[in-house]
């Protein structure tokens, strides 16, 4: 019997191959691997031994070569592929340990040259795997440190690895394969996704969760392979276990607060902001956006997109929060936050990648990719279609009215004033109810105010339940075959209206 030992990581591989020696494996490896198991006194052969040929190219080409594919992919059971191996004088190989070359490591860092991330693709080891996993029922193909233990209690028991057992290992391979490969296209990807005919997405799995959205559904966290950033590699500070409906909501606060180049605060509550406030005082943002809607906030998620400081942690103080996500927290906040039991500290990198910038929704057959809804500046392509042009601040309430948009479910209505959001409507079929539920929420705030809606105002009365509330100023994308009359209304009023030209759903 032998084995082909060829990793970069070594942890645990010397039990594993003394396991294999003293149960009569002959041990193959390739230079490091070598060099490390005969460091240790275990008996072990060069490739270069079996092949006859040296390593070449600087240690590129080490293990392909027939004498050790030839070893790995024929058949047992075909005569004709056992005689062509005699023929060669080639053995056959009946275990193949692999794992491959840093390249998710390696590239993390920005300073990685091009030259440096190319020698880190591993080319052998995914061809040794490969092969061992498509001749899984004659060859155990192992790439998981964690599977050492078990297959070295089997082998030393003298017990067969069942055909089962092997077809998990060659599944397991194969994925590790294909995750090292979708690492490698998506860093050299230079352009969207969208833009190849196929998209691979290489996911890790960071947690098993308690449970899915329900308690009768399953559920995980995963992370891209590239490392990038994210509320899905958090570094969970303080608090309960993370659940599933935490990462959303928690996703739906750091993706909502980051979309403001300004000191912002956002609080959220089943996937929806409702308190949405930008101060150059943090503590004030956040006393902003709680008063946005100090009932829907309690037992909320809140994001910042600046450290923690310790008078926005006292501020807090009091109200019941699941969830604080920010890039940081001062060492005195994080002391002070950290005496409520059950609050979860999220410290997250807001590092962004390619993949990032995509939004991925499974249909049933398949999956729904769009890159994600950006507002941006474009102000200077909005038109005033009113007969009254709006003031500075009406101006202002309007422009962060319309950033708050992409991160409420539609249909949205969104009312700010003073770089707050003092109103919101999302989720309803009907937009006038929306509208109804913003003022709602809002009371007498809403009086002065700036009403952004995520599509077009279809029809007049949405227009004359704005001015009951006491809105001054509306922004909208405009489109409809009724804008004349909802402009009408608006002149009738004394209402300024914008047409931004873009709609921004969220469903």
């Amino acid at each position: 019997m032998r084995a082909v030992l060829s990793v970069y990581d070594k942890t645990g591989l010397p039990v594993l191959a003394r396991a294999l020696s003293q149960t009569g494996y002959d041990l193959i490896s390739t230079g490091g691997t070598h060099r490390s198991l005969a460091e240790l006194g275990i008996d072990v052969k060069q490739v270069s031994d079996v092949t006859k040929f040296p390593e070449i190219l600087e240690g590129r080409v080490k293990t392909l070569h027939p004498q050790i594919h030839g070893g790995i992919l024929a058949r047992r059971a075909d005569p004709m592929h056992l005689s062509e191996l005699e023929d060669h004088g080639i053995g056959t190989v009946d275990l193949v340990v692999v794992n491959l070359y840093p390249f998710v490591e390696t590239v993390s860092d920005p300073k990685v040259f091009l030259e440096q991330a190319l020698e880190n693709i591993d080319i052998g080891g995914p061809t040794l795997i490969r092969a061992a996993a498509k001749n899984f029922p004659d060859v155990v193909v192992v790439v998981d440190p964690s599977d050492y233990g078990w297959i070295s209690d089997k082998i030393v028991c003298g017990e067969d690895i069942s055909i089962d057992e092997r077809k998990r290992l060659a599944a397991k391979a194969f994925q590790h394969v294909a995750l090292y490969d979708t690492s490698i296209a998506g860093w050299l990807r230079d352009q969207s996704p969208l833009n190849s005919e196929d998209i691979t997405m290489g996911l890790l799995k960071r947690d098993d969760l308690r449970y899915g959205e329900n308690p009768h559904q399953s559920g995980a966290v995963y992370s891209s392979v590239l490392n990038e950033g994210g509320v899905a590699k958090a570094e969970q500070l303080h608090g309960l276990p993370m659940s599933y409906t935490n990462y959303l909501d928690a996703d739906s606060a750091w993706t909502s607060v980051n979309a403001f180049e300004e000191n912002a605060c956002v609080i959220v509550k089943h996937t929806n902001p409702c308190g949405i406030a930008i101060d150059d005082n943090q503590q004030l943002a956040f006393e902003k956006a709680f008063q946005g809607d100090t009932v829907s906030a309690y037992g909320g998620i809140v994001g910042f997109n600046r450290n923690v400081t310790p008078a926005t942690a006292n501020a807090m103080k009091g109200i019941l929060f699941d969830i604080v996500v920010a890039p940081g927290f001062t060492s005195e906040a994080l002391a002070i936050l950290k005496k409520r039991k059950r609050t979860r500290l999220l410290k997250i990198e807001p590092k962004v990648g390619n993949m990032s910038k995509l939004s991925v929704k499974t249909i049933s057959g398949g999956a729904l990719v769009q890159t994600v809804d950006e507002v941006g500046k474009s102000a200077d392509t909005w038109k005033v279609v009113t007969n009254r042009k709006p003031s500075l601040s009406e101006q202002a309430n309007m422009e962060f009215a319309w950033k708050c948009l992409p991160h409420i479910k539609s249909n949205t209505i969104v009312l700010a004033k003073g770089n707050s959001m003092v109103g919101m409507g999302a989720g309803q079929p009907n937009r006038l109810v929306s509208i109804h539920l913003a003022l709602r929420i809002a009371g007498d705030k809403s009086s002065g105010s700036a009403l952004a809606s995520d599509a077009f105002m279809p029809f007049a009365d949405n227009i004359e339940l704005a001015v009951d509330g006491g809105i001054t100023a509306i922004i909208q994308p405009g489109g409809s075959i009724r804008d004349p009359e909802v402009i009408e209304s608006a002149d009738s009023h004394g209402i300024t209206m914008l047409f931004t030209g873009m709609r921004h759903f969220n469903h």
